[in-house]
């Protein structure tokens, strides 16, 4: 359960050790969750998720590489220990897999007071279920979560193509992004 503070931000307490999830299923909106199509489930990731296709639906984003499952839990427990980032999935509670994911970065700053700010991150909605506003309701979601953890503001960086999306999804047209891929 959150933690709130006086001025009602929540306090980014890590998640229990003992839960699957990356962060506490209550930071999640459940009138975002209202809207999704019977049968889909919006969550956090799961430490079990390996083998519920979570690489198979990002890899219809980038390429993902080869990973264990002992790397995969490697990596959910270091991000969970750092308790910024929230890796948000939809799963098809039929089939138990994973059609959708997004992740929310928190970045802390020494700008604005000390402020947070994040960062939208790995939008991908399965093949098989787009057409279905899920991503537009992912991004609801993490801009939700983003406000809710007490963020100034969320960004993301896009391709051209994908401009008008989230234009639609209320984010603005904003600078321009820079980038060095090491050992690319």
């Amino acid at each position: 359960m959150p933690i709130h503070s006086a001025n009602s931000e929540v306090s980014l307490v890590p998640v229990s050790k003992n839960s699957k999830y990356l962060f506490s299923y209550d930071l999640l909106s459940p009138e975002i969750q209202a809207t999704l199509p019977n049968g889909l489930l919006m969550r956090p990731l799961a430490a079990t998720d390996y083998n519920s296709g979570f690489f198979e639906c990002l890899a219809q984003l980038t390429s993902v590489g080869d990973s264990s499952e002992a790397t995969f839990v490697e990596t959910f427990e270091a991000m969970r220990n750092t308790n910024n980032y929230y890796v948000v999935v939809i799963e098809d509670q039929e089939s138990g897999r994973i059609v959708g994911c997004g992740t929310l970065l928190v970045e802390y700053k020494f700008i604005r007071g000390c402020a947070k700010s994040s960062h939208i991150e790995d939008i991908v909605i399965d093949d098989s279920q787009r057409g279905k506003r899920l991503g537009v309701r992912m991004i609801e979601q993490l801009k939700a979560l983003s406000e809710k953890l007490g963020c100034y503001k969320v960004i993301l960086n896009t391709n051209q193509s994908n401009i008008a999306f989230y234009e639609k999804c209320g984010l603005t047209l904003k600078d321009y992004q820079m980038s060095c891929y090491h050992h690319a």
